[in-house]
């Protein structure tokens, strides 16, 4: 072999020693079995855990049961401690005299001390005003959980923009394996004398090229995948696999096209519906504070004078009875508050009507996404098929040195191009599905 000759196998020994490296990393950075997939699902999930304002779930019911304690409290006697003493500058005084009787000035400095008790009989505003707390516990929870339902779109963006570089990974990955290949039988023709040097320089500047492009997809997904961690609230590794079924998605999503808005699973409904239920118990608690309330009170006390008033020694004493309150004139108080109600039901009623038009926007164009992703998936797998056809045809041209091998990687970019566009439509199509599900309320699978 001339010193040329050897010269040309050495630099194509060197390229294969620069582009076989490509592949031996990232082989082994593949991601992990299915069954260790991270599901979209299991995300949300764990991002709602994660949530600090989750925990106000928990924190209002206490509150409420601390407000129905209080409540239950109102049955119990309620006892009150009033001690007084005073200077008044006359007192009642009997003027007239009588024979053999000598009535007494009462003193002008007197003195006081008492213990209240009262207690409840017939109150018939303590149930609704119970009822009103319960009310009120479920419209504030499910004020939290609309709140934080916000996370799952928040999720499903993180997620699907992992998982669409997760795909592009895979497939660069194959062409670089498969570049890889074509290197090695043409470094071994070129040996053999039926290659020229360029055909091997030609497929290792691809498979270069297409390390590169690993590059930017790495930083890509680990960028997804950190801003995903902060919404689950712990860490999720930089070759952590995602799964989304495009299959499980299209038959949820199936399943609801045909009733959509009449589903109410959003958590913007149960909020309604809890806000509707306080303001029917606020209003029964309003109209049970007309109703008569009936007490018991009774006073233990000693004191100058004690309830003989002409005495001028001090004296214990004690008086019991019951108490009636009620109060069934109040100048259209009552009516007015009523009305006010009224009014408020009317803005929940404007404010859903207003949500559910906003649902019906807002799903339109997921659903035309969906069917034109369907479409051009459809596609994408009759262009994957010709470019295959063309592929392998201009492989075995290669072999037989009819085609350069910058032709053939020509060929094989087109047919990475095309598998490249059939995954991203197929995780657009996945996040399409996921969104319409998300946008409508119903759990993704």
């Amino acid at each position: 072999m001339s010193t040329a000759a050897r010269s040309s196998a050495r630099a194509a020994l060197a390229l294969i020693a620069i582009a076989a490296p490509i592949a031996a990393p990232i082989a082994a950075q593949q991601p992990a079995a299915a069954h260790d997939s991270l599901t979209l699902a299991a995300l949300q999930a764990d991002a709602l855990r994660a949530d600090p304002r989750r925990a106000q779930l928990r924190l209002q019911a206490d509150i409420t049961a601390l407000h129905l304690r209080n409540i239950a409290a109102e049955e119990y006697p309620a006892l009150a401690g009033t001690g007084q003493a005073q200077y008044q500058s006359a007192v009642t005084k009997i003027a007239v005299p009588l024979p053999g009787v000598s009535i007494p000035t009462p003193p002008h400095d007197t003195y006081n001390a008492y213990v209240n008790a009262q207690e409840s009989l017939l109150d018939p505003s303590r149930a609704p005003r119970r009822a009103v707390e319960r009310a009120q516990l479920s419209e504030s929870q499910a004020q939290v959980r609309v709140a934080l339902y916000g996370l799952r779109q928040d999720v499903n963006d993180a997620f699907f923009a992992a998982l669409t570089d997760q795909e592009r990974e895979a497939a660069t990955q194959t062409a670089i394996d498969d570049l890889n290949a074509r290197l090695r039988e043409t470094a071994t023709r070129f040996a053999n004398g039926a290659a020229l040097p360029a055909d091997t320089a030609s497929i290792a500047a691809s498979i270069l090229a297409r390390r590169q492009d690993l590059l930017q997809i790495h930083a890509d997904r680990a960028a997804a995948l950190a801003r995903l961690s902060d919404l689950v609230g712990h860490p999720i590794g930089d070759r952590a696999p995602l799964s989304a079924s495009d299959a499980e998605l299209g038959a949820a999503t199936n399943r609801i096209l045909d009733s959509l808005l009449q589903l109410r699973a959003r958590p913007e409904y149960a909020q309604f519906a809890a806000t509707r239920d306080r303001l029917a118990e606020q209003e029964a608690a309003n109209a049970a504070q007309a109703k008569p309330r009936v007490s018991a009170f009774g006073r233990v006390g000693y004191g100058r004078p004690g309830l003989n008033m002409l005495s001028t020694n001090f004296q214990s004493y004690w008086l019991a009875g019951l108490q009636v309150d009620w109060a069934p004139w109040t100048w259209g108080t009552l009516d007015r508050e009523r009305r006010e109600l009224e009014l408020q039901r009317d803005i929940v009623a404007t404010n859903e009507a207003s949500f559910t038009e906003t649902l019906r926007r807002a799903i339109r164009q997921p659903v035309a996404t969906i069917a034109q992703l369907d479409s051009a998936i459809a596609l994408d797998d009759r262009i994957i098929g010709l470019r295959e056809t063309v592929e392998t045809e201009t492989r075995a041209q290669l072999r037989e040195g009819v085609v350069t091998a910058a032709e053939y990687v020509d060929r094989y970019t087109d047919l990475l191009s095309a598998r490249l566009t059939r995954a991203q439509h197929g995780v657009a199509r996945a996040q399409a599905r996921a969104t319409l599900l998300t946008t409508l309320g119903v759990e993704v699978p």
